[in-house]
C-alpha cells in the first residue's frame, strides 16, 4: 500500500510502486484532497517558504529579490500598494504600449507571461479528456457525474478520463467558483479601480497546480526539468501563503484566512466543496476582513445577520435577493411583501411536496409577475430539501403548468414525470 499524509504534513508522493489504475486513482484522490486542504488552510503563512518561492519566480523573470511587505488579508492590499508607489504602477498590456524588450516589461507582466507559457507547455504533456477539435465520447460525457470514480473504473472507463472528473473538475469547480470570486468581490475594489494591477492567488491557485502535480506524481505526464522546477516554485507558494501582488523591487503578500467554512456540494461525488456558514462569515481573516456566503453564493453581511424585505427589494443582484428570501423563509417573505397566492397543487415531479404559485404585484419588483415555490428534488448536505422560488411568465395561472414551463414542458407533460431533481 502507498502511504499518504494529510495536508498538515508532508504532501503525498508517487513512489513508483503503483501497478493498477485503481491504486493510481486512490492516490490521485488523496492528492486532490491534499491540495484542497492547502487551498482552505487557515494556518499562519510559512513566510520563509513563501518568500523563497517568490524570490525564485522573480529570478526566472529576470528580476532581483524583492523586499517583502506582509499584510493580514487581501482587504489590506489596496492601501499597501498605494504606500509602495510607483512600484505598483498599473501594467500597460496593450500591444501598442508594450516595451520592445521583455526585460523592460513590469515584473508582474513578466511573471504572468512566464505562467501562461508554463501552463501551455504543461498542457501539451497532460493527457486530454478528448483530442483538440473532437467532441467528448458520448458514453463518458453522459455518466461522468453520475457515478463514483471507482465505479467508473470498474465499468471499464479509462483512468485518463476518470481523473479529469475526479481530480481536475472538482479542484476547478471548488476554487474558481468559490473563494477566488467571493474574496475578490467582498474585499477588493472593482476591476479598474485602485492600484491592484495583477493579482496572484497563492493557495487559491491550487486547482491548476494540483492538476499538473498529480499527473506528474502518478507517472502520467513527464515535464521538462526547467518546467518541473518552475512548477515547484508555484506549488511551494500555494502551500505557504495567500494572495500576492508583485511589484518593482517589492512584493506584497497576504496571510491565509484565520477561519474558513465549507460544505459539500449537493450530490457531489468527487469532493467538491462550496463556501457556507449560516450564521457567521464563511471566510474571516486575522484583521477582521470577512466574506459571507450561503450555500456557495457570496452575499453581503446583512443577508446573514439582518435580512429584511426592504433590503431585499433594494438589492439589484437576483442571487443575493434569493439568498435573503430563503434566509427569512419564502412563506414569511410572501406575507410581508404582499404576494398573493393564486393556486397550489401537489407536485407530480416530487411526490409528497406541493407547488405554490404567487402573483407578484408591480410595486414589489417593478413589474408584475409570478413566482412558483417548489421543494427541491435533491437533498441538501444537512439532509433537508430546500424550498426555492422560480420566476415564471405572468400569464401562467396553474402551478403544474408553471413547473412544466421551467423545464420546457407543458403542464400535462410535467404531470407524467416520474421524479425531477
Amino acid at each position: 500500500m502507498t502511504a499518504v499524509t494529510s495536508a498538515r504534513g508532508a504532501s503525498p508522493r508517487f513512489d513508483g510502486s503503483l501497478s493498477s489504475s485503481r491504486e493510481r486513482l486512490s492516490l490521485a484522490v488523496a492528492l486532490r484532497d491534499d491540495w484542497l486542504g492547502h487551498a482552505f488552510s487557515t494556518l499562519p503563512a510559512d513566510r520563509p517558504a513563501a518568500e523563497a518561492a517568490v524570490t525564485g519566480l522573480y529570478g526566472l523573470a529576470g528580476a532581483p529579490p524583492p523586499r517583502f511587505v506582509w499584510i493580514p488579508s487581501p482587504a489590506a492590499a489596496p492601501p499597501a500598494l498605494r504606500d509602495e508607489q510607483p512600484a505598483f504602477a498599473r501594467p500597460r498590456l496593450r500591444a501598442a504600449d508594450a516595451p520592445a524588450r521583455w526585460a523592460d516589461w513590469p515584473v508582474a507582466s513578466r511573471l504572468a507571461s512566464l505562467l501562461s507559457a508554463l501552463r501551455t507547455r504543461l498542457d501539451r504533456r497532460v493527457p486530454r479528456l478528448w483530442p483538440v477539435g473532437h467532441r467528448p465520447r458520448p458514453a463518458w460525457h453522459q455518466v461522468a457525474h453520475t457515478m463514483t470514480a471507482e465505479d467508473a473504473l470498474s465499468d471499464g472507463y479509462a483512468l485518463r478520463d476518470v481523473l479529469w472528473t475526479a481530480v481536475h473538475d472538482p479542484l476547478a469547480a471548488t476554487l474558481l467558483d468559490g473563494p477566488r470570486p467571493a474574496i475578490r468581490t467582498a474585499l477588493l475594489p472593482a476591476a479598474g479601480a485602485g492600484p491592484l494591477g495583477l493579482t496572484f492567488h497563492g493557495q487559491h491557485d491550487a486547482h491548476w497546480i494540483g492538476h499538473y502535480d498529480i499527473h506528474a506524481r502518478l507517472g502520467l505526464a513527464a515535464y521538462r526539468a526547467s518546467d518541473t522546477r518552475q512548477l515547484a516554485l508555484w506549488a511551494a507558494l500555494a502551500r505557504a501563503a495567500g494572495w500576492w501582488w508583485p511589484g518593482e523591487g517589492v512584493c506584497v503578500v497576504a496571510e491565509r484566512p484565520a477561519e474558513v467554512h465549507t460544505e459539500p456540494l449537493p450530490g457531489a461525488r468527487h469532493g467538491e466543496l462550496r463556501l457556507h456558514h449560516p450564521g457567521r462569515p464563511a471566510v474571516r481573516y486575522g484583521d477582521g476582513a470577512e466574506v459571507y456566503a450561503l450555500h456557495g453564493t457570496a452575499v453581503p453581511r446583512w443577508v446573514v445577520t439582518e435580512p429584511t424585505v426592504a433590503r431585499i427589494h433594494r438589492e439589484p443582484n437576483v442571487e443575493v435577493r434569493r439568498c435573503a428570501i430563503e434566509r427569512i423563509g419564502w412563506d414569511t417573505y410572501a406575507d410581508r411583501a404582499g404576494l398573493h397566492l393564486l393556486a397550489e397543487a401537489p407536485d407530480p415531479g416530487n411526490p409528497g411536496s406541493h407547488l405554490h404559485l404567487y402573483h407578484v404585484p408591480r410595486r414589489v419588483w417593478g413589474t408584475p409577475g409570478r413566482v412558483l415555490l417548489v421543494v427541491n428534488g435533491s437533498v441538501e448536505p444537512d439532509g433537508r430539501r430546500r424550498r426555492y422560488g422560480l420566476s415564471v411568465p405572468a400569464g401562467i395561472d396553474d402551478p403544474v403548468a408553471a413547473a412544466g414551463w421551467s423545464y420546457g414542458l407543458s403542464g400535462p407533460q410535467y404531470a407524467r414525470l416520474a421524479r425531477r431533481t
